[in-house]
């Protein structure tokens, strides 16, 4: 994980890549089935095998894997038999197993990660799973056995939480079912903002209490990734298509949020509740006039870029929990905030990044419909662009209030009135070299270009 400071700065990691690359591809040509499955993913979804796996064992011994980068991962709650698991401690990769901690006259193994693995089983009919079916419905982990080529195991693998390979303990059906629906009905408007915070660090509290750290995250993201597709037409397409093989929106990269300053502190207390911690610190320049908190939760696998207006003299203090005092200027996050509200209220997320292969993912989504912007990243390790934006209608309230503090121009409020303002984005992301981080110039321009008081039908 990184680091929470300013000039943290992640790095490439070709040879680790490529020892998972290496070992996915001795799987597509051990087994047929997960050679056509690949296939299906890029020609149907935009998205590549590599960001689906989950775990994949490689011929490598434990030193070698140590050598490249990977730590152990402590699955001490798994029972004995499980083997070591390893994570790279700074790239975005599959966790490894090495060929020297199982049997020998075990296969390797690789599990494709899903967020629902009975979707998966009844898209490729896959009914003969169910003998080979391990972890009771609603569990952490459930995993099925798929496809059993010569020498291999393919699995198909759902988590809420742990990295776990077997089963922990039986699920409290109940309390699931609970959370999942207190997060999905929580009121996002309750004409407050402060009122809107402590009502959702309530429900955050009570679905801890009831199950845990870890389910509670992962609970509450799915209902936050829901939210955002019902208002993003972009999201609704791709994840139909990412559906049609059962996978959901396992591919997901990081989850942006969009803040005021007055209410930055509070959604990182919310986040830290759910167990996310502060990761490296983003500054673009004195004049790009805002700043982001990355964070992550290492048992969920969920990441967090949250943007807020910044003045160049705040990067050097705890910007994240010390309260920012409010102002009379509004950058492109402060105006987007007035105008739509607090993301992780009344908006909802500004957008969902996916990991994808960047220029199929692009020219399908173009062709049925869901076009992009250009790209705001395009380097060998990093590839990044938004979806056309989704165009909300903005209240009248919302816009005489901008009108009268002075942070729209009339014209502007005419425009908002008839036009309103792009409210969300699906991102498509390609990350190449296991690099883990972002692009700071790239993320400044889209940041500016996505400013309301710019947009018009035209310049989405």
């Amino acid at each position: 994980m990184g680091q929470d400071t300013a000039d943290f700065h992640w790095t490439k990691h070709p040879e680790a890549t490529q020892l998972v690359v290496d070992a996915l591809q001795a799987a597509c040509r051990a087994a047929p089935w997960l050679q056509n499955f690949q296939d299906n993913l890029h020609r149907y979804t935009g998205t590549r095998l590599l960001d689906w796996i989950d775990r994949i064992v490689v011929p490598q011994p434990a030193d070698a894997v140590r050598a490249l980068g990977f730590i152990p991962v402590d699955v001490s709650s798994d029972s004995a038999d499980s083997p070591p698991l390893w994570r790279h401690a700074h790239a975005k990769l599959p966790d490894v197993i090495s060929r020297d901690s199982i049997a020998a006259d075990q296969r390797s193994f690789l599990a494709i990660k899903v967020e629902s693995m009975v979707d998966f089983l009844v898209a490729h009919q896959q009914d003969d799973a169910e003998a080979v079916l391990i972890g009771q419905p609603g569990s952490a982990m459930r995993r099925a056995l798929v496809n059993k080529p010569e020498g291999w195991e393919i699995w198909v693998i759902e988590r809420h939480g742990g990295w776990h390979w077997n089963v922990v303990a039986p699920p409290d059906l109940t309390s699931i079912a609970e959370t999942a629906e207190s997060f999905r009905l929580r009121p996002r408007n309750l004409g407050d903002d402060d009122r809107g915070f402590d009502e959702l660090e309530k429900r955050v509290q009570e679905a801890i209490a009831r199950v845990g750290v870890a389910r509670a995250c992962d609970e509450f993201f799915a209902a936050e990734r829901a939210f955002w597709q019902g208002r993003n037409q972009a999201g609704r397409l791709q994840y139909m298509r990412q559906e049609r093989f059962g996978l959901g929106w396992a591919n997901h990269d990081h989850h942006t949020y969009r803040s005021s300053r007055h209410c930055f502190y509070r959604l990182v207390q919310v986040l830290e509740l759910l167990g996310l911690q502060c990761r490296e610190r983003f500054y673009a320049g004195r004049e790009a006039g805002w700043g982001a908190q990355v964070m992550e939760q290492s048992e969920t696998g969920i990441v967090v870029f949250a943007d807020v207006d910044l003045a160049p003299d705040e990067i050097v203090r705890d910007f994240a929990h010390e309260p920012l005092i409010s102002r009379s200027q509004l950058g492109t996050v402060g105006l987007w905030c007035a105008l739509h509200g607090e993301a992780i209220l009344q908006a909802g997320m500004h957008h969902l990044e996916c990991q994808f292969d960047f220029e199929a993912a692009r020219a399908q989504l173009t062709e049925l419909g869901a076009g992009s912007m250009n790209p705001f990243t395009d380097l060998p390790h990093l590839r990044q662009s938004f979806t056309v934006g989704e165009r909300w209608p903005i209240a009248e309230s919302r816009i005489a209030q901008a009108l009268e503090k002075g942070w729209i121009t009339s014209e502007q409020a005419d425009k908002f009135r008839k036009e309103g303002a792009i409210g969300s984005h699906l991102e498509i992301l390609q990350r190449n070299d296991g690099f883990k981080g972002f692009n700071p110039k790239g993320i400044s321009d889209i940041i500016l270009e996505t400013d309301p008081r710019l947009q018009t039908q035209e310049t989405q």
